[in-house]
């Protein structure tokens, strides 16, 4: 009877649970959301443009240069931070540190120099150390390399006192030789200075 008891009391149990919902048989439920497949349209992303910039020319004069001509480049600027040259006498003086003809023209060419410039610096270095005529000057400096043009210009703009030069030539002559007034006259007058200024020459030193 026991047995009978016991067994109609948990059914009796079981039976109050199921009805008051607080007994439910395990459920295996997905918690993930379902994934829904949306129809994808074929949208093209537009490409951003491309413009066409100019291109520079990224290379300066100096980029593509051989080893010869960046140091005949170098060499010529450095002879010009020290004296003057015409474009010729500057070409000379690379070729003759060996140089060749192409290196020492490239860079006479791209140094930067101004010839007229260099007439004028030029003229006034042969006045630091001799006298001059305005014609024996202008005949040194084209003698140096400068044309016609740049030694009129270098020695029309150097500042000489022609008068002055020729007494300044009149006392070298005497310094070492001997002259008859005449003669220092005429000499001068043969180193290009006007018989004007030959016997202002003469007279300054005393003759």
């Amino acid at each position: 009877m026991k047995k009978i008891f016991t067994l109609l009391f948990v059914l009796g149990m079981l039976t109050s649970l199921w009805a008051c919902g607080s007994y439910s048989p395990s459920m295996n439920i997905d918690s993930e959301s379902p994934t829904v497949a949306l129809p994808i349209e074929n949208v093209t992303t537009p490409e951003t443009p491309t413009v066409a910039l100019p291109v520079e020319d990224a290379t300066t004069p100096e980029t593509n240069l051989t080893i010869g001509q960046m140091n005949a480049l170098g060499a010529a600027k450095s002879y010009l931070n020290f004296m003057a040259f015409s474009r010729e006498g500057l070409i000379e003086q690379l070729e003759y540190e060996k140089y060749s003809n192409e290196d020492a023209v490239y860079a006479v060419d791209n140094c930067g120099a101004d010839w007229f410039e260099q007439a004028i610096k030029s003229a006034n270095s042969y006045l630091d150390y001799s006298a001059f005529s305005y014609t024996g000057l202008i005949e040194q400096l084209e003698y140096e390399g400068f044309t016609t043009g740049q030694a009129t210009h270098g020695v029309d703009n150097c500042g000489a006192d022609w008068f002055e030069q020729a007494a300044k030539s009149a006392e070298l002559y005497l310094s070492y030789s001997q002259f008859s007034r005449d003669g220092l006259i005429s000499q001068l007058e043969f180193e290009g200075f006007t018989t004007e200024q030959a016997i202002f020459g003469v007279e300054a030193n005393g003759y």
